[in-house]
């Protein structure tokens, strides 16, 4: 009983020690828990749900329910784009969400488009198929790696607010898709078709580590009165369709994008310059690439 009272500092007979709140042994154990806000949790909620979803798709994909595999793709590429615009809208960005952020883009844009292609018809192809679909994931995980060190960087092009460098990785991941979109409407996955696939998919690949100047819709330029009606319209016709007639809105979606691209690039350079960029422009060589320097 003395040396329970005074050496092990219980009282009372109690066997288990009792610590202050601040008391010097407090540090053991372990780092104390603290409330978090709800709106710091729901963007990396998205996130997660996202990736869920992507990975869902491949699943699918692979069990020969290739429409639902296409739609929880592209449901992972909606999901993946507007977590970030969630987190600034309820002022809940963080490094760790960022973070999670370029994960489930590698996920969603590279990993489950490829993955799902390749169950669906580059698969025919055999080794040039899954030579394709790597090409593909790696040139996905290139395209964010090289957007991310842009994004970081303090002083910026004027450029950089109204276009990206490349195909981004949600489009890239939306138009690789574009032979799944025929195959669901009739044409028929064979050996041909494997090959045109892996053939094209590389060819996007090519466009999402390219430096061609891709037009990014986030310029500040501001609608005309006249066109807000048309426009509004426009959005509603173009959802209606895609509800009605999805693989043929998701046709011409694909194809009007990569017949837009040279057009935007006209207007960069009839803007901007040539490209690439001047020889004494003070972001010469800053591309995010491989040595730049933030």
């Amino acid at each position: 009983m003395i040396g329970r009272e005074q050496g092990t500092g219980a009282t009372h007979g109690n066997p288990f020690p009792s610590y202050e709140p601040n008391g010097p042994n407090d540090e053991a154990r372990g780092p104390r828990l603290r409330e978090i806000p709800l709106r710091l949790i729901v963007p990396n909620l998205i996130t997660v749900l996202a990736i869920c979803a992507g990975l869902s798709g491949v699943r699918l994909a692979f069990e020969g329910r290739f429409e639902l595999a296409v739609a929880m793709v592209l449901v992972a590429a909606f999901l993946d784009g507007i977590d970030g615009r969630v987190a600034r809208l309820m002022k809940a960005t963080s490094k760790f969400g960022a973070q999670m952020d370029s994960l489930a883009d590698i996920v969603n844009f590279g990993v489950a488009p490829a993955l799902v292609l390749y169950a669906f018809v580059l698969d025919q192809a055999r080794s040039l198929g899954w030579i394709a679909a790597l090409i593909y994931v790696i040139a996905a995980g290139l395209r964010l790696a090289r957007f991310n060190v842009m994004s970081e960087r303090d002083v910026k092009a004027a450029w950089q607010s109204e276009y990206f460098v490349g195909v981004p990785a949600p489009a890239g991941a939306m138009l690789v898709l574009l032979p799944m979109y025929l195959g669901l409407l009739g044409l028929v996955p064979d050996r041909t078709m494997g090959l045109l696939s892996a053939a094209y998919t590389v060819l996007i690949a090519f466009l999402l580590v390219s430096r061609l100047p891709v037009w990014s819709g986030k310029s500040e330029n501001r609608v005309r009165r006249d066109l807000v009606l048309p426009i509004i319209l426009f959005v509603v016709l173009y959802v209606a369709t895609l509800m009605s007639f999805t693989w043929e809105t998701m046709v011409l979606t694909a194809v009007g994008y990569l017949i837009i691209l040279p057009f935007g690039a006209r207007k960069w350079q009839k803007k901007y310059g040539n490209w690439p960029l001047h020889p004494d422009s003070s972001t010469t060589g800053e591309d995010g690439l491989p040595g730049d320097r933030l």
